[in-house]
């Protein structure tokens, strides 16, 4: 009995440019900004800006808790830092080093010679 060959039906691949669905509004603007001045077309850049946006987002979300509790919260020991200022700023800082890694922390080169138009 001879099998027949399966049909492979190439599935159509996401838009590499359109953002993650689960994005809050920080983290959907920093893709949109990204990707509207840059070209990250390989998947490794797009990976590490999705996992930038979403750092974004948490560290928004700490900073409304923050915002909401104080800075400095009160515990049975004293006052005491907010336990989400660490979080904030780890994320933060995660997102300025990934954009630093891709590459969008330099300032494009500028074209030699003549501007253009006279």
């Amino acid at each position: 009995m001879a099998k027949t060959p399966l049909k492979v039906v190439p599935a159509t691949p996401p838009d590499p440019t359109s953002p993650l669905p689960n994005l809050a509004e920080p983290g959907l603007n920093l893709w949109r900004t990204v990707m509207g001045e840059y070209d990250i077309a390989d998947s490794g850049g797009r990976e590490m800006l999705a996992q930038a946006c979403k750092a974004l987002d948490r560290a928004e979300a700490c900073a409304e808790h923050i915002k909401r509790d104080g800075e400095v919260i009160r515990t049975k020991a004293g006052p005491k830092d907010h336990p989400a200022l660490k979080h904030e700023l780890a994320n933060r800082a995660f997102v300025v080093r990934t954009l630093a890694r891709l590459g969008l922390d330099v300032e494009a080169i500028k074209p030699v010679g003549r501007p253009p138009g006279r």
